[in-house]
């Protein structure tokens, strides 16, 4: 594997990839043209991390390339052979698809399909890894029986008690734009691998977190939630009472399964990616948690109107991805990636 493609390369995973195979040796091309800007404002730009890479990733190539611009992708294609490409570009949020619901699939579902064709039309043998979401799931998972806990929610259920598995249905449920549009790109990607036998995989995010997240309060949570307490910005929880629960996992951790898939690649497959029961946690118990490692109070208040298609209590299955992703485990703990969030901030608060 000579040849790395990553779109969303100045993202959170897209990043880690690029320091990644970089540090491998690899020749690495990024596509990112900062919409998380543009999404966001200037709260997501992440020309910050584009100039972290040009510092820090000697054989990183930048292109400012829209993935939904199939002109300058083809022409891309066209220049260069790709053995392993990470597709980590995203509309990320559920409330902005809603108020911008052509762009979020333009991006989302359109982008994903002019990567997939032009993949197959001219570097056919490669690995195709497509960054997805637990929210193809839908508000499903809330309609599974739960018990309430002082800090959380858990499913009472005993066949849910590692999580959420691949096996779940997608279907019959709200989705929301953002989650209609990833499930879109999710089952074309599997569509490239099933029917034109292209080696893709589909990994289905949980909280997907680390130090280089530029968070924001529509996405971002866990590194948004750092932020608001370091900076004193006022933070709402909305509904559930606090008690919904995520699963985080670290972005190294996610580049870990990318390597493991691209060592033995099965076209077609799908994973649930995330840090499973062990690195799972509630609102309520984030806040404390980052309260400790900030050693200051996050001035919060509570909102008890829910997010429309917020997952009450949501972690991943873990089992299928450590069958048969040889090696690949979940290897930084909750408290781990919180002090490696708090100590980015507040060396980027010192920097000014």
């Amino acid at each position: 594997m000579r040849k790395v493609l990553v779109t969303g390369s100045c993202g959170l995973i897209g990043s880690e990839a690029v320091l990644h195979y970089d540090r491998l040796g690899r020749d690495v091309h990024g596509i990112d043209n900062n919409m998380r800007r543009d999404f966001f404002g200037d709260k997501g730009d992440t020309t910050w991390v584009r100039r972290q890479l040009s510092e820090q990733a000697p054989r990183y190539r930048h292109h400012e390339i829209d993935i939904r611009d199939r002109g300058a992708l083809e022409e891309l294609f066209r220049g260069e052979t790709f053995d392993l490409i990470c597709h980590c570009a995203a509309q990320p949020s559920h409330d902005l698809s809603a108020r911008r619901p052509m762009d979020d699939f333009d991006v989302n579902a359109v982008g994903t399909l002019n990567l997939l064709e032009l993949t197959r039309r001219h570097c056919p043998e490669a690995v195709f890894i497509c960054m997805s979401t637990n929210k193809v799931y839908g508000d499903g998972p809330n309609r599974l029986r739960l018990v309430e806990g002082d800090t959380r929610y858990d499913f009472a259920d005993a066949k849910y008690q590692l999580g959420i598995s691949e096996k779940f249905p997608i279907d019959r449920c709200l989705h929301t734009p953002f989650g209609a549009s990833k499930v879109a790109a999710d089952v074309m990607a599997q569509e490239y691998g099933h029917y034109f036998g292209i080696r893709t995989v589909v990994f289905r995010g949980g909280c997907l977190t680390g130090p280089r997240h530029s968070g924001v309060e529509l996405h971002g949570f866990l590194n948004y939630l750092v932020k608001a307490t370091l900076e004193g910005i006022p933070y709402t929880v909305h509904g559930y009472k606090g008690k919904q629960v995520r699963d985080q996992i670290h972005s190294a951790d996610v580049i870990a399964a990318f390597d493991a898939y691209a060592a033995d690649p099965k076209p077609g497959a799908i994973y649930n990616l995330g840090g499973g029961r062990e690195n799972s946690l509630s609102v309520l118990e984030a806040i404390q948690k980052v309260e400790a490692a900030c050693r200051k109070k996050l001035n919060w208040t509570y909102s008890p109107r829910n997010r429309v298609g917020d997952h009450i209590c949501y972690y991943s299955d873990l089992t299928r991805m450590r069958r048969e992703l040889k090696g690949w485990d979940v290897r930084r703990s909750i408290d781990t990636i919180i002090a490696e969030i708090v100590k980015a901030q507040w060396d980027r608060l010192k920097r000014g």
